[in-house]
């Protein structure tokens, strides 16, 4: 049986970093499911820089509305996935109208899939609860879906970090 890891956090907390930390010392047979999309030149610097940070030897796959369907159908022997980021994925189904309940669906399929795979899956997600109350409707919505979907994948997951500040602080699992 496969292992859950959510690695929570602000924006420029260090998440993805941790879990390109966490991801290497679990083994060499790792894929990075990105889930961000390049749209403007400032997300393409920063798709690049996460590229440079992660080991040459690793898979990357793009899948901006899907991931499970690529965690399903995972040939290969591979030991660890990251998903980078929950939050993204949340927004991209949003704007394309997909409907709450249909998001925390999707969710919850995620954070089981680990129960029927041998690989350990770290998510990372955005903490989104602790800032201002958006101004626009979406911003709202956004942030209330992105809150459910992270206790989802919290309460399935077997361990749970916070960062702050670079710093994890482990919220869940064994000691």
């Amino acid at each position: 049986m496969g292992k859950l890891i959510l690695i929570i956090g602000g924006a420029r907390s260090g998440k993805s970093q941790y879990a390109v930390e966490l991801a290497k010392k679990m083994g060499k047979e790792v894929v990075f499911l990105a889930t961000g999309i390049a749209e403007d030149e400032e997300m393409k610097s920063r798709i690049k820089l996460h590229r440079e940070s992660r080991p040459s030897s690793w898979r990357t796959i793009e899948e901006r509305k899907n991931p499970l369907d690529v965690l399903i159908n995972l040939k290969e022997n591979y030991k660890v996935v990251i998903l980078d980021c929950l939050t993204f994925l949340i927004s991209n189904l949003l704007l394309d109208g997909v409907g709450e309940e249909s998001i925390l669906k999707k969710v919850k399929k995620l954070a089981e899939i680990t129960s029927k795979t041998d690989y350990k899956l770290i998510v990372v997600s955005n903490e989104v609860g602790e800032g201002v109350v958006p101004h626009t409707q979406l911003g709202r919505n956004f942030r209330d879906v992105a809150g459910r979907a992270n206790q989802i994948m919290a309460d399935y997951a077997q361990e749970v970090y916070l960062m702050i500040a670079g710093i994890p602080l482990k919220l869940k699992g064994k000691k």
